[in-house]
């Protein structure tokens, strides 16, 4: 499907009319109008005299731009690693204490602080979620809360789709933001289903002071790389704001013989006036491997140790990646008790090479691997997505609302080939050499899905703001239809449902201290099931899952503490006697979390904490497996990390992090067993001043005792083990100019 005829299925319901972009040209159109918009800006700022013919044009020009300002984005908490607040999907930015949900807003300070890459690194330091990739890989997939949540999974600004795929570069992030459990009725479905959590990322914006940072960074083998950060604000009242990240990076990696380099260029633009705020985001993100890529281990029996990580298991692979995306958004406020946005997106996504199934098969408990293939694929992502709603308020006697709706759509369009190597035997700690594949020539359209919802969501405000409780509703809609590669249909998906939300939070002694309680709804896609693999042809309606949870969340005005009890039950596909396929399974988590962030101590700051989880199959194919544990669900996950300023020398700080699992089952039957892991991160950073700016060095390793062992599991479904990053030496030097 063209661009245009895409982007035009996306905003049906949104009612945005006479815009088209075409499929492979979207990020050049939108960076064509980022440089006309910054002329304009600039144009305004440096002519006093033609001023008012500036003004005048500003309405035309602001409206097609987009809106969010770093004003909006809540402010950082005591010790600047963690924000006041995040966004809750419908219902905008949200005080941490003010929110029914547990939401940690990490801010582009912890970001650099840890020299964090990819946003694993940065979720390192949550105990509820894992990494669920072995490290290095192309791509990036997690599990929040024991469930699995895919990288397309990924909102920007509370928008799915637009993110680019595999490693989503953090040198334009300013917040990435966790919302644990099932999330449909504030934020609609994930494109892959993810009920566990979504993670939200928000864009930088210019400061109002102007801003000009190079770093210059290592990291083993010998990666070397360089950013600028550029900022500006223009205009009256500094209403146009430009900023400008850029990224590159190239070398050799920890893993023996690869080569990886990593390009970023990304545009943001904002406009914020009285009643009008706008944003205009453009970015392009390329990143290439040569010389192998990280595997996977698909064990058949007992699982054998872990291997060094640096052993190349498939060193001829290699592979591409791009993405290139833009998003505009557009808030006005028509009186303070109304407001209207609109947001509208496009991404276009490349890929070729061996990125997927880079798994060793077949191991056995000796490491050796009897029937290994390999796969070389090439395929494409095109997806646009828009919205638009109203945010509101009154008050009715002693109750006040504040109320939202909201309407989205998401078009998705995918193609792919792959060819397969001959089987091959080899041993993970002595690998083989295997002659990969020929990539497919071309990759034709396997699929294209519509994801379409309305919701409606209003919170009331009880007793001087010490009761809130919030309701929500959203209709969500799933259409995708599948293509053989001969172009024809070959299958077809339309289904629909209803998912609820009701939150409370309650302050009985005041603001410090919040009680929190919630119900709510995630979806996933229900299965597709046809012969001769099933007894019949169906699909499923999509599947809710349900999450119940009560917590306390503790301000001391330095340092916050939350603890959260929670359980979630999720639908499962099961096969019964005779392949007869049913919806009646089920898996169950419960958890205990406690989170702490803030300034413990003056100069002493902390930030992690551990969860405690009983994963359980409580509902499986004739019975086989009730009761027992499911699938990468370790009892014990704890992360705390530690900044001490030292007292004897100005600008030093110290740093460590313990990063620890428990063990964990690979497979369904809980007969292959992973150990249980820590591992130890340290470093250190100097800031200073020199001819009067700033300038920070920054060292980490992590890994320190370069432990080897498995992460966890990479599926619910398959016994595939992930391997944890070997030690790693990372160093840089920012300076602003």
């Amino acid at each position: 499907m063209g661009g245009s005829a895409l982007l035009q299925r996306a905003l049906g319901p949104v009612s945005l009319l006479g815009l088209g972009l075409a499929r492979r040209t979207t990020a050049r159109a939108a960076a064509l109008l980022c440089v006309g918009l910054a002329v304009a800006a600039q144009a305004q700022a440096a002519d006093p005299v033609d001023s008012g013919a500036a003004s005048a044009s500003l309405p035309t020009v602001t409206i097609t731009a987009g809106p969010s300002a770093a004003e909006d984005l809540p402010q950082p908490y005591s010790g600047g690693q963690v924000a006041t607040g995040a966004r809750l999907g419908m219902m905008g930015n949200v005080d941490t204490l003010d929110a029914p949900f547990n939401i940690t807003a990490y801010t582009a300070q912890v970001i650099e602080d840890q020299q964090a890459r990819t946003l694993a690194d940065v979720l390192s330091n949550d105990p509820s979620v894992r990494f669920t990739t072995s490290s290095g890989h192309a791509y990036e997939n997690f599990r929040v809360r024991g469930f699995d949540v895919n990288q397309n999974d990924v909102a920007l600004d509370g928008m799915f789709g637009l993110l680019p795929i595999g490693h989503i570069p953090l040198e334009f992030v300013e917040r990435v933001e966790v919302l644990k459990g099932p999330s449909a009725a504030v934020g609609g479905m994930a494109p892959s289903g993810a009920v566990g959590g979504v993670i939200n990322l928000a864009l930088k914006r210019a400061g109002d002071e102007p801003l000009n940072r190079v770093t210059v960074g290592y990291q083993s083998q010998s990666q070397l790389g360089t950013s600028v950060d550029i900022g500006r604000r223009f205009g009256e009242d500094k209403a146009w704001g430009i900023r400008v990240n850029g990224a590159f990076s190239d070398g050799e990696t920890t893993l023996n013989g690869q080569n990886k380099k990593r390009e970023l260029l990304a545009t943001a633009l904002d406009y914020r006036g009285r009643g009008l705020k706008a944003s205009l985001d453009v970015y392009s993100s390329k990143e290439s491997f040569k010389g192998g890529t990280p595997a996977m281990y698909w064990f058949t029996s007992a699982v054998a140790a872990a291997p060094d990580p640096s052993i190349n298991q498939f060193p001829t692979a290699y592979g591409d990646l791009q993405s290139k995306g833009v998003l505009a958004r557009a808030e006005y406020a028509i009186n303070d008790a109304l407001s209207v946005y609109a947001g509208l997106g496009a991404m276009s996504h490349d890929y070729a090479g061996f990125i997927n199934g880079t798994h060793v098969r077949s191991l056995n408990a000796s490491g050796t691997s009897s029937t290994t293939r390999t796969y070389g694929s090439r395929g494409y992502n095109d997806n646009v997505s828009a919205e638009a709603g109203l945010r509101g308020q009154f008050k009715l006697g002693q109750v006040k609302h504040e109320w939202a709706l909201q309407t989205s759509n998401l078009v998705q369009e995918a193609g792919a080939a792959t060819n397969t190597s001959a089987a091959y035997t080899t041993n993970i700690y002595n690998p083989s050499t295997m002659v990969m594949p020929t990539l497919p020539g071309s990759a034709p359209k396997t699929s294209e899905s519509v994801l379409s919802s309305v919701g409606l969501l209003d919170t009331l405000s009880f007793m001087r703001d010490q009761v809130r409780l919030t309701l929500g509703l959203r209709h969500q809609r799933v259409k995708t239809t599948n293509y053989s590669t001969t172009g024809a249909v070959s299958g077809d998906y339309d289904k629909s449902a209803v998912t609820p939300m009701v939150g409370l939070v309650v302050k009985p002694w005041g603001p410090s201290v919040s009680l929190y309680a919630n119900y709510v709804q995630g979806l996933s896609k229900g299965d597709s099931v046809s012969t001769p693999t099933y007894a019949y042809n169906f699909t499923f309606a999509p599947y809710k899952t349900d999450q119940k949870e009560v917590g306390v969340k503790w301000d001391t005005g330095a340092f916050t503490n939350t603890f959260s009890l929670f359980e979630i039950n999720k639908p499962m596909l099961i096969t019964l006697s005779g392949n007869v396929p049913s919806d009646g399974g089920e898996k169950r988590v419960r958890g205990l979390e406690w989170y702490t962030f803030g300034e413990v101590a003056r100069g002493t700051r902390l930030l992690g904490g551990a969860t405690f989880t009983q994963g359980t199959q409580t509902r499986t194919a004739n019975g086989s497996y009730d009761g027992k544990t499911s699938v990468g669900a370790p009892r014990w996950q704890g992360n705390l990390g530690m900044e001490w300023d030292a007292p004897w020398a100005t600008g030093l700080t110290l740093s460590g992090k313990v990063v620890a699992s428990s063990s964990q089952y690979l497979d369904a039957a809980n007969t292959q067993k992973l150990a249980g892991w820590s591992e130890l991160e340290v470093g250190a950073r100097y800031a200073t001043r020199m001819a009067g700016k700033k300038v920070v060095w920054r060292f980490n390793v992590v890994n320190l005792l370069d432990r080897h062992y498995y992460s966890g599991a990479f599926s619910d479904t398959t016994p595939i083990a992930t391997l944890g990053q070997g030690r790693t030496f990372m160093t840089s030097l920012s300076t602003d100019f």
